[in-house]
């Protein structure tokens, strides 16, 4: 399974990736786990040694496209980061302890060192951020305790100088994401998965001089050039497996809509806040539309009728959301019958509007039917603000490591939807293996109570995006 794996990421790698001086066209294409996936790219072809997000701006050999990549969506996929270590043994630019290895300090001198010091990134695509705590009167908890299986964030060089029952935190916080893909930018609201980020620019100037480990910040011509490359990015499915082209018999699948897709922040903002003054439009995405229609659906066959379904369920099927910080707090309502589009509000894209944060359950130490193993926990005890004397169990904090608020705690990022095949696995922790299991922890967490056929349905509208 592996080598086939390899396989088929080395024919990815050998379409998309640029060599220098190689141009990025307009439409890239290539196989995915669920068919092909196609990427956009409107203003191109553009020459790869002129974009600043190709050079190595720093002193480790990096560029933004070293974590972003074009083979895996402009993400970074367990795949690459295989099919990478295996090709060069570990050494590639990629493999910097700085943040791919579970600790700076871990050891890498030789091959079955490296296998471990790099163990989260191969095996889940995560790499390490370093985040410090903010400091009192802001940080309303006290980090009493810390499972730190990697000996970083209980590192007085890399970790927390201070900690404990009662103490304020002191230090870094180390949290273990996925890269977040650098396609379809245009219509996010949010840029980090904890908001830490205020734009674009400043994401890429800070990830030069931490990831790239440059002396000095990009200049502002760089970053405007690379902020201009991103958001001119779209990438979506193209074709699926079992359903063929997305874009037959009426549909619209593919990133070439998404190009003069319409967006504004708040564009239908399920919270009530659409600065148009329009109403929250449930009908969030539309692509296979006509694929759920009966007569469409005869004709197009039973796999396309099955995604045409599955975005039915997506834009309509209810259900009752209940414990989700961020969303039952905001609106004051326990409980709030909402669908999937609720918080996936984003016309055609699946990002929420506006940049809300949502505690949803992936940052527990042990959410139902999600693998966190081989991440290190947190327990927060709230010592101040309205929900002193609680705790959290965390594998992130969160929203938390930028407020400080114990309201935060575990808050991330609404995600797009687009392109998810080209870039598993899933939730920013890599807990779900596959979108399949994504779907399951919908169901389970909200009590949904999908049959299989239904499953089977969103699962396939999901793998169609």
């Amino acid at each position: 399974m592996l080598f086939r794996q390899l396989t088929r990421t080395a024919a990815a790698l050998a379409l998309l990736s640029l060599a220098a001086g190689a141009p990025v066209p307009q439409w890239q294409s290539a196989a995915d786990a669920n068919g092909r996936t196609a990427v956009a790219f409107p203003a191109g072809p553009l020459d790869s040694a002129t974009l600043a997000f190709f050079q190595p701006l720093g002193r480790n050999g990096r560029s933004c496209a070293t974590c972003h990549s074009p083979a895996a969506g402009y993400s970074l996929t367990p795949a690459v980061a295989q099919a990478s270590f295996t090709a060069t043994q570990g050494r590639a630019p990629l493999f910097r302890p700085v943040d791919a290895a579970v600790c700076p300090s871990a050891d890498v001198s030789t091959l079955a060192a490296r296998q471990s010091a790099y163990a989260l990134l191969l095996g889940k695509g995560l790499i390490r951020i370093a985040e410090p705590l903010p400091a009192p009167p802001a940080q309303q908890f006290a980090v009493s305790a810390v499972a730190d299986p990697y000996g970083c964030i209980t590192s007085k060089q890399y970790g927390l100088t201070t900690y404990g029952p009662g103490v304020a935190a002191t230090g870094m916080a180390s949290v273990y994401r996925r890269p977040l893909p650098t396609v379809n930018l245009r219509f996010i609201s949010s840029i980090t998965d904890d908001g830490r980020e205020p734009d674009l620019a400043s994401q890429a100037s800070n990830a030069v001089l931490i990831h790239e480990q440059a002396a000095t910040a990009p200049a502002s011509a760089q970053l405007a050039q690379i902020t201009a490359f991103e958001t001119g990015l779209y990438a979506a499915q193209t074709a699926t497996t079992a359903a063929g082209g997305l874009a037959a018999f009426g549909a619209t699948g593919g990133p070439q809509p998404l190009v003069s897709q319409p967006f504004y922040p708040g564009i239908n903002d399920s919270f009530g806040g659409d600065p148009g003054g329009l109403p929250f439009d449930t009908i969030v995405m539309t692509p296979f539309a006509v694929w759920g229609q009966a007569a469409q659906a005869a004709a197009a066959g039973p796999n396309r009728a099955s995604i045409g379904r599955g975005q039915t369920l997506f834009n309509e099927r209810a259900f009752t959301v209940s414990g989700v910080a961020g969303f039952n707090d905001v609106l004051g309502q326990p409980a709030v019958l909402a669908t999937c589009a609720t918080c996936h509000d984003t016309p055609n894209v699946g990002t929420h509007s506006l940049p809300r944060m949502m505690d949803i359950g992936v940052a527990a130490a042990a959410p139902v039917g999600l693998d966190v193993s081989g991440l290190p926990q947190y327990t927060l005890d709230c010592v101040a603000g309205p929900l002193a004397g609680q705790r959290f169990v965390v594998t992130d904090p969160g929203q938390a490591l930028v407020t400080g608020q114990c309201a935060d705690i575990g808050k991330i990022k609404v995600p797009g939807l687009r392109n998810l095949p080209a870039r598993a696995p899933y939730f920013h922790n890599g807990g779900a293996a596959g979108i399949g299991d994504v779907v399951k922890f919908y169901d389970v967490r909200f009590s949904i109570h999908f049959t299989d056929g239904e499953q089977a349905d969103l699962a396939a509208f999901l793998g169609a995006l």
